[in-house]
């Protein structure tokens, strides 16, 4: 019996071995890189190698991320950008020739639908989806010239499951990971990947604004929020920390994550798993 050898496998290039990854020559993107998340992916990318554009509507956040870049063991990696991401032609132009892009910033406001500024419920689409969609779109012409691309989007478990009072966001977040998924097919045979990392609540600004916003939602006190609401559905009784968030983001830049693409992958201390 005669029998068929194996098609060879596609080359994916060499793997180094796990730890940093090694992303020396990289150029990347982060958005709402002033604080929080975005801020430890900033840090934690520029420490892999990479150059990182860090931007943000804030100025004064911004400036306070490079003197913490400065500080570090990577002096000059890290290239701040004040951007509004609701100048979409701007957000576009700005993740021209990147290699890596990490879609992170987020508005939130905690009202019942009844009460939902339409305006603000705008500008969290905007800012959220819609500048996503315009960064993706201004990054790929590189990546594709160069068959080799990495996209991230900070999702969040929202972008998985619903929470009442948060119509915007679990509308822009659940888009976010349609979006990430459609890049992910269009991207593969190009050498990108796209992927969603969903953490549940994480302690960011972002996080502590909503305490009040919550309580006054939920009608009950500011110190009952964290455990009564947003630990409820979690096994792990804690918040994540950003830290945590920018260890995924850089693992999924690193040549051990080249087949892991259109996924999204929970940090959510065991939420979903309901």
């Amino acid at each position: 019996m005669t029998l068929t050898p194996p098609a060879p496998r596609p080359a994916a290039g060499p793997v180094a071995p796990s730890g940093v990854p090694d992303l020396d020559g990289r150029t990347a993107l982060v958005t709402g890189a002033a604080g929080g998340i975005g801020r430890a992916c900033v840090l934690r990318l520029a420490a892999a190698g990479a150059k990182v554009r860090a931007a943000d509507r804030d100025a004064e956040g911004l400036a306070e991320l490079a003197e913490q870049a400065a500080a570090g063991s990577r002096p000059g990696a890290v290239e701040t950008l004040t951007l509004d991401l609701t100048d979409l032609d701007a957000a576009e132009r700005a993740a021209e020739g990147t290699d890596i892009l990490v879609n992170n910033a987020g508005l939130q406001l905690v009202r019942p639908i009844e009460d939902f500024p339409p305006e603000v419920f705008a500008t969290v689409l905007r800012v959220m989806l819609e500048a996503p969609f315009r960064l993706i779109r201004g990054a790929l012409p590189h990546m594709y010239g160069q068959g080799w691309g990495r996209i991230v989007n900070i999702s969040s478990v929202h972008g998985l499951r619903a929470s009442a009072y948060k119509s915007a966001y679990v509308s822009a977040k659940h888009g976010l990971e349609g979006l990430s998924k459609t890049a992910a097919l269009e991207g593969a045979a190009r050498g990108v990947t796209s992927n969603c990392i969903s953490p549940a609540y994480v302690r960011t600004p972002l996080v502590e604004r909503q305490i009040a916003d919550q309580a006054a939602a939920h009608g009950i006190e500011p110190e009952r929020v964290v455990t009564e609401i947003m630990l409820a559905d979690s096994a792990v009784k804690r918040l994540v920390e950003p830290e945590e968030v920018a260890e995924l983001t850089a693992y999924l830049c690193s040549p051990q994550a080249s087949f892991i693409t259109g996924a999204s992958l929970s940090m959510d201390g065991g939420w979903t798993a309901h």
